[in-house]
């Protein structure tokens, strides 16, 4: 009997560990571009649309919902990770409602920057705008569960924040206005300043819990190699680079905040080695394409230009790293997700 008694106790205690796990995060909040766009963009006049076929097709139900890929992106996968749904839904799209948004919503819109000029250029949701619909999230919730349950959630949840990239290539190396106000190292610096500002906002904003995840291998996206004509179609190194030396900055300013500001979690969750690793090793990921995407020709086609009538994208995306011409595919968002868990997010279990 007393053996009895000790196992029903011991059972108790990981019962009790278990849900509490369970409710260290409650809810996954995304911030971001494309990289973690569930489909705001469909909701606003964009060409930086992907709710067409061939996207979605390998999503739930075949569908394309507004995310850059054929199937779902990190969020979704961390999300599932942790016990939470499979798909966090865009906070913009008229089939969800608050009490889809109580455990995961996204505010990320593709095209966007921590530079407010990034957004400009194509017409999306600026990061500032991002965080005037998180308020709105905020009302809504607080009417929905009451504002104790509501303040818990917020407290409690994981804010997943990917931006950063399309400063660079979108903007910076695209257009002359920041080129003529900033060296490139200047404007990094410039990036680091405004980063801070966001994640000091969201803070206030009550966010206890946030993952920042920095740039990738801008250099080995399909779409610089295909410009990059005299080094054979390889990588841009001055890129991937660029890359290393912007995530180290933010690496620092996380060591930084988290210091500063009491109470916050923020971890670096670092992508780069990762994703590096399967460009450069894909086979041993399963892979059989690197160079190009399975959309259209994969050289320079995204959004509009993966035309669904397109005879050359590829049967089976997951031979291919990347989706289109600047995205990854499913499968590779998949590993590269279930990586940063491991390495990184795990922790707020």
């Amino acid at each position: 009997m007393a053996y009895m008694h000790v196992s029903w106790l011991f059972l108790f205690h990981i019962l009790v560990l278990v849900a509490k796990s369970k409710a260290k995060v409650p809810a996954i909040i995304v911030f971001g571009d494309s990289s973690v766009d569930a489909g705001n963009n469909n909701q606003i006049p964009t060409i930086a649309r992907s709710n067409f076929n061939p996207y979605g097709r390998d999503f739930p139900g075949g569908r394309p919902t507004g995310r850059f890929s054929n199937g779902r992106i990190p969020p979704d996968f961390i999300s599932e990770a942790f016990g939470l749904k499979p798909v966090i839904p865009a906070y913009l799209d008229p089939m969800y409602n608050i009490s889809d948004f109580a455990t995961g919503v996204c505010f990320a819109s593709a095209g966007t920057g921590f530079d407010n000029a990034t957004s400009d250029v194509l017409g999306v949701i600026p990061l500032w705008r991002e965080v005037e619909l998180y308020k709105d999230y905020q009302k809504n919730l607080k009417d929905y569960v009451g504002e104790w349950k509501a303040n818990e959630i917020l407290r409690e949840a994981l804010y997943l924040i990917s931006v950063g990239t399309n400063d660079f290539l979108e903007n910076y190396y695209a257009l002359p206005n920041r080129q003529s106000q900033f060296t490139i190292k200047q404007y990094e610096d410039f990036l680091i300043i405004l980063a801070r500002n966001f994640i000091q906002k969201l803070y206030e904003l009550g966010a206890r819990k946030m993952s920042l995840t920095g740039v990738p291998p801008m250099g080995c996206l399909p779409l610089q190699r295909t410009t990059n004509i005299m080094d054979n179609h390889g990588c841009v190194e001055r890129y991937n680079n660029l890359a290393v030396e912007f995530n180290g900055k933010l690496k620092g300013l996380v060591a930084m905040l988290n210091k500063e500001f009491p109470g916050l979690k923020l971890v670096f969750a670092d992508a780069f080695n990762i994703f590096m690793q399967i460009i450069t090793r894909p086979s041993t990921y399963g892979f059989e394409v690197v160079g190009v995407g399975c959309c259209g020709t994969g050289t320079f086609e995204m959004s509009y230009l993966c035309d669904p009538r397109s005879p050359f994208t590829c049967t089976d995306a997951n031979k291919y790293v990347f989706w289109d011409a600047f995205h990854p595919s499913e499968k590779t968002s998949q590993i590269i997700s279930h990586h940063l868990f491991k390495m990184f997010l795990a922790k707020f279990l």
